[in-house]
């Protein structure tokens, strides 16, 4: 991947409806060779797809949750289930393995405190085998963006 490549990747996070002809001008290429860029970008899995960006309270779901997790056991049976389930519970957007004190944080949507309250007791707890729940809850966001930084 190229200085190019990137510009392209940074235009379409920016702006992921925007034309060719807006993309190529904005990059510095004429149409085809830009439209090349963009679909070997999609082929090789840089470009994973495109989204709306949604606002998350205007949907419903006015609470937003950093969830971090550490399990009893670190087995490869504890870890795939609770990974496996995991990623079947549909409010949780992010999960990732974290280095420190906690095996885990997720980044959860919910629209109130009942409802979270019920996606721990009825959709966390009965994974099993976690150690701990340690739960932060945004009630502001100072930057949000999906627009990667320029790597040099």
């Amino acid at each position: 991947m190229d200085s190019k490549d990137r510009q392209v990747i940074r235009a379409l996070q920016r702006d992921g409806r925007m034309t060719n002809q807006d993309l190529a001008r904005e990059v510095n290429l004429s149409p085809s060779p830009c439209l090349r860029r963009v679909r070997n970008l999609e082929k090789k899995g840089v470009i994973q797809g495109y989204s709306a960006d949604v606002d998350a309270a205007a949907y419903g779901l006015s609470i937003t949750v950093f969830v971090r997790i550490r399990l009893e056991r670190h087995n490869e049976a504890d870890v795939q289930n609770f990974e496996k389930r995991v990623r079947m519970i549909d409010e949780v957007l992010e999960c990732h393995v974290m280095t420190g004190a906690m095996d885990y944080q997720l980044r959860v949507l919910v629209p109130d405190l009942d409802a979270y309250e019920e996606f721990i007791r009825n959709r966390i707890h009965p994974i099993g085998g976690i150690a701990s729940i340690d739960t932060s809850f945004v009630y502001g966001t100072v930057k949000k963006t999906a627009v990667f930084p320029p790597v040099a």
